[in-house]
C-alpha cells in the first residue's frame, strides 16, 4: 500500500516507525514522568478545597433569643448576600453568636475570605451597642494537623511537660513549610493572686481596687529625652512586675495610716495555673505486640514501654503544613528536629510518642499503590507475553510506562497531589490504556501471519496493520473518554475527591492513542527485526471456539431466541439484587485506618473531675482491646482534629462536660480486624459505661470520603422553636429505638441550674455602688481576671498575672454574697445587701441553617445495613406513624430529602449528612451516565452514519450488570460510588470493543462476504484481541480488589468485563445480524413495490 493510500494513523505509524525522534520521545516522556513523581506533593487523601469561615461575635449578657435577633439574623442576612455561599450555619448562645460560612466546593479560598471580610466591614456601622466587632477565622483542610507528638514520662506533671513542649514548639516552628502549631494540654506558668475575702474586708480594700493598683503599678515606659552638658539622656519611668515577689510588694491601699501590700491580703505564687482541662497518655495491649521500628509510633520513645492502661500526664504538640507542601517531607523534618532535641531541650526521661503521622500513612499508601501499579504493569505484560509472545509483550512494556509517565505529568501540571485517588486513577487506567497497544500489536501480529504478506518489508506491513485499525481505534478511544470524562463534573464535596479518576483516565487514553500510533509501531519494528523469520500460524483455539459458538446463534433461530431471552432474564435477575437488598447501596465503605476517636458529652453542669472519671473508665476498657497501641484522654479540651473534625468543628470543644479519646491501633498489616470492625466491636461496651454515668458517647471513625456533620442528620423545622425542640426530642427517642441506628444525640443542651443576682438599683444607688461594680467583683471572684504580664523575656509563653478568689471562697452562694464592696463613703457593703437571688434554668442555644431555625438530631448507622439509605427508609415510616405533632393542623410531619422546606409554616424534617452526599453523588453520576450515552451515540452515529447501528452497539452496556451486581453480592461488598464509576468506565470499554467489532463486520461486507459469514468472521478475528483487552482489564484491576474504598470499582470492571466477554461479544453480533437482515428484507420489499 502506498503512502498516499494510507489514512492518518497509517501515515503517522509509517513516519515514526523509523524516525530518530521516536526513541527521544520515549526517553523524554519517561524523564518527565520521573520529574512529576519526584515533585508531586504526596498525601494520603486528595485536598478538597472547601472554604469555611468561622465568625464569632460577643454580646455580653444577652440571652440567646436577643442574640438571635440583634446579632445572628442581621449578620446572616448580610452573609447570604455574598455570591458563592452555599451554607450558613449559626449558633446563638448566651452572650455570643457564631456563624460558619461555607462556600461552594472549589471556590478560591482567598476570594472567599476577601468577600466575607468586605461584606462584614462594610456594615460595621450596623453593630448594636454592647456587641463586639466580628472575629473572622478562615478554616481549610490545610489547618488539619499532619503530625501529633505527645510528651509524657514518669515523674513529670502537666506543668513541667507544658514548659518542655513550649520550647520544642518554638524549634518546630522554624522548619520550612510548617504552618500552624498548637500545644494541647498542660498547665501554663502563672503569677497567681488569690485574694482573701476576710483580709480584704479587714483592711477595707475593695477587690476592684486591687485590679486597678496592679494594672497601674505594672508600667514601664520611656518618658522622653533631655539634654545636659552637651549629652542627650533618655528617661524611663516605672518598673514592670517581673515575679511574685514584685507583685507582693505592690501597695493596694492604706489602712490606719499604713500602706497595705498585695501580700497582706492575697496569696501570691509563681507556678502552674488552675487546671481547666487534663490530657493523659496511656498504652494499650497492642503496644506489647509492636516491634520498635524506624518509622513506628514509638520511634521517639527513649527508655521504656508503659504498662497498658496506666495513665501519665501528657501534652500534645500538633503540626500542620503549608498549602501545597509535601506532608511526608514536613513530617520527617519535624521528627528529625525533635530527635536532635533529645537530651537538650527534651530530658532523656521524657517520652515523645508519635500519636499521628499523616506523612507516614501517606508514604505507606503511596508506596503500596506505586507497587500495585508496577504489579499491574508487569501482570498485563506477562499476559501479553503468554497470549501473543515475548516480543509483543516487550512492545506493551514500553507503551504502558510512557503513557503513565505523561499522565503523571498532567497531574503535576493541573495541580493534583500524589494521593490514593490519583494513584488509583493510574492503576484503573492501566487496564484501559493498554487496549490501544493490544489492538495495534495484535493486528500487526495477525498481518504478519497472512500468507500475502510473506516477503514484504516489515515497515509496510506495520503501517498497513496500524492503518486498518486506526480509525476505529480513534473512535473507540474517544468513546472511552466520553464515558469517563463527564464524571469530572460531579458536584459537591465528592466532586474534587473523584475528579482525578476521570481526568487521569481521559489523559491516559489520549496518550495511549498517540503512543499506539507513534511508539508501538517503532517498538514492534525494532523487536520483530531481531526475531528474524516470521512464522505463519493457523487460527488460534480462541478463534475456532468463537466460530463454533457463533454459527448456531446466527443460523439457528431457536438457539438465538433462547440466548437473547436468557440474557434479558439474567439482566432482570441481576437488577433484582438491589430491591431484594442482596446488594446494598452506600456512598463509600469504611477504610481500614489506624485510628478512631471517642467523643464524650456529659450533661451541662458536670464537673471536670466527673467527666475525667468517665473518660478514665472508658480508657481502662480500651487498654484491654488487643489492637489498641495507645490512647490519649483529652478532658475539657479537644483532641487534635482531622478533616472530619474540621467540618464538625470539634476543635471548638471546650468545657468541663466534654472529653475526647484519641485511639491509635496497630498498623493494618499487624492486625486481622479492620478498623471499622474494631470500632463496631468496642461500641457496645463503651456505650454501657456511658449509660452508667448518663453520658452521650460517639465512636467516630475517619470517613472514607468527604466528612459530614454525622452519618444520619435529621433537621427539624417548624413555626415555633420551643415546639421544634419537643418534636426533635421525640425523633431522638425514635432514633434510639430503631435497629441499626447508634450513637443517637441532638444539638441541644441539658437543663442546667443557674443563680441570678438581680441588683437592687435603689439600694445600690443609696450606697453609691453601680451594677457594673457588682458584676465586675463577682466576675473577678468566680472567673478571675488577667491584669497584665509578668515581664520575663526568656519565657516562651505569656506569664500572666491572674487575680481570683480561692476555690473555698467561690464554691457556694453564701461566700459570694459575703463579698464586700467599698462605697464612696468608705463603708464595706456585702453584696447580699445589694442583690436579690433567684434560681433559674440556663437558656439554650438557638441554631439556624441558611437563615431558618433548626434543631439537629444526629446518629450513626451500624449492623447489617450500614448505609443511611435503608435506615432513613425505616425511620421515615416510623416518623409518619409515631410522631405526635404539637398542633392538630398537620396529621403527619413533612419529610424533605434534598432541600430545605421553602417556609417554616409546617412541621418538617429534612435529611442531611451522608445521605445528602450519597444522593448528590449518585444523582450526578446518573446524569454523567446519561451524558455518556448521548455522547457515545453522537460519536457512533457520526462514524457509522446510521441511527440504528449505534443502538445495537450500546445494547451491550446494561449486560455488564449481569456480572457486576452478583459479584458485589458474592464479595459481600456495597455498591458504592466507585462501583458506579467502574460501571460507567466499563460501558466505555464495552462500546469500544463493539465499535471495532462492527467496523470489522462492515469491512467484511464491503469485501463481498455474506452477512452471516461476515458477522462470524469479523467476530472471530476480533475475539482474540477482545479477550486480551478484557483479560488486561481484569488483571490490571485485580491489584485493587482488596482495597476497602476502591473495591467496588475493581469488582465492576472485572465482573463487568467477564459478563461482557461471555454475553455482549455474542449478543452484539447477533443483534447486528438481525438488524441488517431486517433492513435488507425491508429494502427488498420496497424494491419489489
Amino acid at each position: 500500500m502506498s503512502q498516499q493510500r494510507l489514512g492518518l494513523s497509517g501515515r503517522i505509524a509509517a513516519y515514526f516507525s523509523e524516525s530518530k525522534l521516536t526513541p527521544l520521545i520515549i526517553f523524554a516522556s519517561i524523564m518527565l514522568g520521573a520529574f512529576a513523581v519526584l515533585t508531586l506533593p504526596r498525601e494520603e487523601e486528595p485536598q478538597i478545597k472547601v472554604p469555611m469561615i468561622d465568625i464569632f461575635v460577643q454580646a455580653p449578657g444577652m440571652s440567646p433569643k436577643e442574640v438571635e435577633e440583634r446579632v445572628t439574623t442581621p449578620m446572616e442576612k448580610l452573609l447570604w448576600e455574598i455570591p458563592g455561599v452555599e451554607y450558613i450555619y449559626s449558633t446563638s448562645s448566651e452572650g455570643m453568636a457564631m456563624a460558619v460560612v461555607r462556600y461552594f466546593v472549589g471556590t478560591d479560598e482567598e476570594t472567599a475570605v476577601i468577600r466575607t471580610y468586605s461584606k462584614l466591614y462594610m456594615h460595621l456601622d450596623k453593630i448594636p451597642p454592647g456587641v463586639s466587632m466580628p472575629l473572622v477565622k478562615p478554616r481549610s483542610i490545610d489547618d488539619v494537623p499532619i503530625l501529633a507528638l505527645t510528651f509524657w514520662g514518669e515523674g513529670y506533671d502537666h506543668y513541667r511537660l507544658r514548659r518542655i513542649a513550649s520550647e520544642v514548639e518554638r524549634e518546630i516552628k522554624t522548619i520550612d513549610n510548617v504552618s500552624e502549631t498548637t500545644i494541647i494540654g498542660g498547665l501554663r506558668r502563672q503569677i497567681k493572686v488569690l485574694l482573701d475575702p476576710q483580709k480584704l474586708s479587714a483592711y477595707h480594700i475593695d477587690p476592684m481596687v486591687v485590679i486597678k493598683a496592679l494594672t497601674q503599678s505594672n508600667s514601664e515606659m520611656l518618658a522622653g529625652h533631655f539634654a545636659q552638658s552637651n549629652y542627650e539622656f533618655r528617661l524611663k519611668v516605672g518598673k514592670f512586675i517581673e515575679d511574685a515577689e514584685d507583685a507582693k510588694r505592690i501597695v493596694v491601699g492604706v489602712f490606719n495610716g499604713r500602706p497595705v501590700y498585695l501580700g497582706d491580703i492575697a496569696s501570691v505564687s509563681d507556678g502552674p495555673e488552675e487546671p481547666s482541662d487534663y490530657v493523659f497518655f496511656a498504652a494499650g495491649k497492642g503496644c506489647w505486640k509492636r516491634e520498635h521500628r524506624g518509622d513506628s509510633q514509638f520511634e521517639l520513645v527513649s527508655h521504656f514501654t508503659p504498662r497498658p492502661g496506666e495513665l501519665y500526664p501528657a501534652v500534645t504538640i500538633t503540626v500542620a503544613k503549608r498549602k501545597g507542601a509535601n506532608a511526608i517531607v514536613v513530617a520527617n523534618q519535624v521528627l528529625e528536629k525533635v530527635e536532635l532535641l533529645k537530651g537538650k531541650t527534651i530530658p532523656r526521661d521524657v517520652n515523645v510518642t508519635v500519636t499521628r503521622n499523616y506523612g507516614e500513612t501517606a508514604l505507606e499508601k503511596n508506596n503500596e499503590l506505586l507497587f500495585h501499579m508496577a504489579l499491574a504493569v508487569i501482570s498485563v505484560t506477562l499476559l501479553i507475553a503468554v497470549a501473543l509472545g515475548i516480543r509483543e509483550s516487550g512492545v506493551v512494556l514500553i507503551a504502558i510506562p510512557v503513557t503513565l509517565a505523561l499522565t503523571l505529568l498532567v497531574f503535576r501540571l493541573t495541580g493534583f497531589t500524589l494521593n490514593r485517588v490519583t494513584l488509583f486513577a493510574l492503576i484503573f487506567s492501566i487496564g484501559i490504556l493498554v487496549d490501544d497497544a493490544i489492538v495495534v500489536v495484535e493486528n500487526i501480529a495477525r498481518h504478519l501471519r497472512l500468507p500475502e504478506n510473506r516477503g514484504r518489508p516489515l515497515r509496510e506491513i506495520v503501517a498497513e496493520a496500524v492503518d486498518e485499525v486506526g480509525n476505529p481505534t480513534i473512535l473507540a478511544t474517544f468513546t472511552v473518554i466520553a464515558a469517563v470524562l463527564p464524571m469530572a463534573f460531579v458536584k459537591g464535596l465528592m466532586g474534587p475527591y473523584m475528579r482525578p479518576i476521570p481526568i487521569g483516565a481521559s489523559a491516559a487514553m489520549l496518550f495511549s492513542l498517540l503512543v499506539a500510533f507513534i511508539v508501538t509501531p517503532w517498538a514492534t519494528l525494532k523487536l520483530i527485526k531481531r526475531e528474524g523469520e516470521i512464522h505463519h500460524a493457523p487460527e488460534s483455539w480462541t478463534t475456532r471456539f468463537y466460530r463454533k459458538v457463533m454459527r448456531p446463534l446466527i443460523y439457528r433461530p431457536v438457539i438465538r431466541s433462547v440466548f437473547l431471552f436468557g440474557t434479558v432474564a439474567l439482566l432482570l435477575f441481576a437488577i433484582a439484587f438491589l430491591p431484594l437488598k442482596w446488594v446494598t447501596v452506600k456512598m463509600l465503605p469504611f477504610d481500614n485506618k489506624s485510628e478512631f476517636q471517642i467523643i464524650i458529652d456529659m450533661n451541662e453542669g458536670t464537673t471536670l473531675e466527673e467527666t475525667a472519671r468517665v473518660a478514665r473508665e472508658i480508657g481502662d476498657y480500651l487498654a484491654t482491646v488487643p489492637e489498641v497501641t495507645d490512647y490519649q484522654l483529652y478532658i475539657g479540651t479537644a483532641a487534635p482534629f482531622n478533616f472530619n473534625g474540621l467540618v464538625r468543628h470539634y476543635y471548638l470543644r471546650r468545657g468541663s462536660n466534654v472529653a475526647d479519646i484519641q485511639v491509635n491501633l496497630l498498623p493494618k498489616h499487624e492486625r486481622k480486624s479492620q478498623s471499622h470492625d474494631i470500632a463496631k466491636r468496642i461500641r457496645p461496651a463503651v456505650q454501657k459505661i456511658a449509660e452508667k454515668y448518663g453520658a452521650r458517647v460517639k465512636v467516630v471513625e475517619v470517613p472514607p470520603g468527604p466528612p459530614v456533620l454525622q452519618t444520619l442528620v435529621a433537621e427539624v423545622y417548624g413555626p415555633d422553636y420551643e415546639k421544634q425542640r419537643e418534636v426533635a426530642k421525640q425523633i431522638l427517642q425514635i432514633f434510639k429505638t430503631t435497629e441499626g441506628v447508634v450513637d443517637a444525640d441532638w444539638y441541644m443542651e441539658a437543663d442546667q441550674v443557674e443563680w441570678r443576682f438581680f441588683v437592687d438599683k435603689e439600694k445600690a444607688a443609696l450606697h453609691g455602688i453601680s451594677t457594673e461594680h457588682v458584676t465586675n467583683a463577682l466576675t473577678l471572684a468566680l472567673s478571675g481576671m488577667k491584669v497584665g504580664l509578668a515581664h520575663q523575656p526568656q519565657e516562651k509563653e505569656d506569664l500572666v498575672i491572674f487575680v481570683r478568689f480561692p476555690r473555698h471562697a467561690r464554691s457556694n452562694l453564701e461566700s459570694l454574697k459575703d463579698i464586700k464592696l467599698m462605697s464612696p463613703s468608705g463603708q464595706m457593703i456585702p453584696i447580699s445587701e445589694l442583690v436579690r437571688v433567684e434560681k433559674h434554668l440556663s437558656p439554650k442555644s438557638i441554631y439556624h441553617k441558611n437563615l431558618l431555625p433548626v434543631v439537629y438530631v444526629t446518629a450513626d448507622v451500624a449492623g447489617r445495613e450500614e448505609s443511611p439509605v435503608y435506615a432513613i427508609l425505616k425511620l421515615n415510616k416510623r416518623l409518619k406513624e409515631e410522631l405526635k405533632l404539637p398542633d392538630n393542623r398537620q396529621t403527619s410531619i413533612e419529610i424533605w430529602n434534598i432541600r430545605q422546606p421553602f417556609t417554616t409554616d409546617k412541621w418538617a424534617v429534612k435529611w442531611d449528612g451522608e445521605w445528602h452526599i450519597t444522593y448528590e453523588v449518585f444523582r450526578d453520576l446518573g446524569i454523567s451516565f446519561a451524558m455518556v450515552l448521548v455522547l457515545i451515540y453522537i460519536l457512533v452515529v457520526g462514524w457509522f452514519k446510521d441511527f440504528l447501528t449505534p443502538l445495537v452497539i450500546m445494547s451491550a452496556i446494561p449486560f455488564s450488570l449481569i456480572g457486576i451486581l452478583p459479584a458485589h453480592a458474592a464479595m459481600g461488598a456495597f455498591f458504592t460510588a466507585t462501583s458506579m464509576i467502574g460501571f460507567i468506565a466499563g460501558a466505555g470499554i464495552v462500546v469500544r470493543n463493539s465499535i471495532i467489532l462492527v467496523d470489522f463486520i462492515e469491512v467484511r461486507l464491503r469485501q463481498g462476504m455474506p452477512l452471516g459469514e461476515a458477522v462470524i468472521d469479523a467476530g472471530a478475528v476480533r475475539f482474540r484481541p477482545m479477550l486480551l483487552t478484557a483479560s488486561a482489564v481484569i488483571v490490571g484491576s485485580a491489584v485493587i480488589l482488596f482495597d476497602p474504598i476502591f473495591q467496588g470499582l475493581a469488582i465492576s470492571l472485572m465482573a463487568g468485563e467477564v459478563a461482557s466477554l461471555l454475553l455482549s461479544r455474542m449478543a452484539v453480533p447477533v443483534l447486528y445480524f438481525l438488524l441488517k437482515r431486517r433492513l435488507a428484507q425491508h429494502q427488498g420489499k420496497t424494491a419489489q413495490v
